[in-house]
């Protein structure tokens, strides 16, 4: 068990001195409750360099940490869960139960509700761990983020892991940081996302200076050493995609698409009603595939998508006459995908063959990132090929996964004529981020062509404010993880 890193000063935690910032999320505390915070917990967003919609297929994805992040001001007190923002005026003061087994209010969707989640995730990782739980008891609660919402940075992760770690902190519990983020993705589900691990896992476990190759079930992290000169500059679109609203029409739709893809193609390989209909991922079809066709590897997966699959739209009676079983009887009664096979009906059902084959192609991507990285060809012949990987990788997002929109594009499109060696989204898509790699010498001239080309016109529309440029467009290097403050 490796638990998160505690600070007693805020420049070690950063590499710079950012104690304006917690000395003002103090001052809020204290006006708000009357005394000063007992610790402070942190968690980063992260940027996902490649390997989009593969986590929650079982596949390996490679993000880093940024330097935007959430920060929870916390102390024991009260009766009930009172949880603040520094900035009050957009995020109202909310109060919660203590009661751990409480429901999460998806119908009337707060921005608190996240801190719920996390209290949830805590009581049921110490009850999963043998651990002795704390009796419940009043928690005051202050929060303050930098992770722009909606931006495809993990903005909810960053929110959830800082809550849960601070939670912890608060009751003197020291767990480890691939146990917190396999149960903070748990958790952050009770807002309606079906989720992967990723956001959470690279949110506790980043290092400066290193990108990481995540690894699941277990949750575990690789490093990934970059080129020398690589630097990864990220736009926001200013299109906002916020996964727990709307989702059963995309984030959690292609959750389900990925599963019913598994099913067919395992049902069109010979297996059995039992398999089909029991099989969750894709990447439980590895060993299928290869018995089947006498090839292994994601290659392989691919070909057999592509060779058994057809394009366009499954309907529900298709999928269920194959299955030989109704689709709802495929989850439990109560579970959010019941919800998405509503919405697909009237979306006229599900593309099967695209999703498949961008999660078996999009995995390999992942192998070979890592595996440039990993090599001896010279900086520049890596910085080459990782290009061509992202690039790949946008265009796969934006045909197979049709997970992007017109201002992402528009976006991307403006990184490459910027002299982007790769540029792709970054996230869960429809909105939000891209994330280019450009050489660091190249960097202050890119962000320059960038903003003239893609937010001149949205700075003198107002849609974007000169203020606000430095968290919609800038550079960033792989910075540190989740960590504990007592400042």
């Amino acid at each position: 068990m490796e638990p998160s890193p505690e600070y007693k000063d805020v420049t070690a935690c950063y590499g710079k001195d950012m104690s304006e910032r917690y000395n003002k999320l103090r001052e809020g505390f204290k006006a708000k409750f009357g005394h000063a915070p007992e610790l402070f917990a942190r968690a980063p967003g992260r940027v996902n360099l490649i390997g989009e919609h593969i986590d929650y297929e079982g596949y390996g994805v490679l993000p880093m940490a940024i330097n935007q992040d959430t920060i929870v001001a916390i102390a024991k007190g009260g009766t009930e869960l009172v949880v603040s923002n520094l900035d009050g005026e957009h995020y109202p003061t909310t109060s919660f139960s203590t009661d751990p087994r409480q429901e999460v209010n998806t119908a009337a969707h707060s921005w608190a509700n996240y801190f719920v989640c996390a209290y949830k995730g805590v009581y049921e990782l110490l009850e999963a761990h043998g651990t002795q739980a704390p009796e419940p008891c009043g928690l005051q609660v202050m929060i303050h983020g930098t992770v722009p919402l909606g931006s495809g940075l993990s903005s909810s992760a960053a929110f959830v892991c800082s809550c849960f770690l601070a939670i912890l902190a608060a009751h003197g519990l020291k767990v480890g940081k691939a146990e917190i983020a396999e149960y903070a993705a748990r958790a952050e589900r009770y807002v309606g996302v079906t989720g992967g691990g990723m956001d959470q896992a690279i949110s506790m476990m980043g290092a400066a200076g290193v990108a990481k190759k995540i690894e699941f079930n277990p949750v575990r992290a690789e490093d990934v050493v970059l080129p020398e000169g690589a630097v990864f500059c990220i736009g926001h679109s200013l299109a906002v995609s916020k996964k727990a609203e709307g989702a059963h029409k995309r984030y959690n739709l292609r959750v389900v698409e990925c599963r019913l893809a598994a099913a067919m193609l395992a049902h069109k390989l010979g297996k059995d009603q039992a398999f089909c209909t029991s099989v969750k991922t894709l990447q439980e079809l590895e060993a299928v595939v290869a018995e089947a066709t006498g090839k292994s590897g994601l290659a392989a997966c691919a070909d057999a998508v592509r060779a058994n699959l057809h394009g366009g739209l499954y309907t529900h009676d298709e999928i269920e006459v194959a299955l030989g079983k109704p689709l709802a009887s495929l989850w439990p009664e109560g579970h959010v995908s019941l919800k998405v096979l509503e919405v697909a009906r009237e979306l006229g059902g599900f593309s099967l063959h695209d999703r498949a084959a961008h999660v078996y192609e999009e995995a390999q991507r992942v192998r070979d990132f890592k595996a440039v990285c990993d090599g001896d060809a010279p900086a520049a012949e890596k910085l080459a090929a990782l290009g061509k990987l992202m690039d790949a990788s946008h265009a796969s997002c934006a045909g197979l996964y049709a997970c992007s929109c017109p201002e992402l594009d528009e976006l991307v499109g403006a990184a490459k004529a910027a002299g982007a060696l790769g540029a792709r989204l970054t996230g869960a898509g429809w909105g939000g981020c891209t994330v280019s790699l450009v050489h660091e010498s190249q960097v202050e001239s890119f962000l320059a062509s960038v903003k003239g080309a893609y937010y001149t016109t949205r700075l003198a529309s107002g849609v974007a404010k000169e203020e606000d440029m430095e968290n919609i467009l800038f550079a960033s290097k792989p910075s540190a993880g989740a960590a504990i403050l007592h400042v």
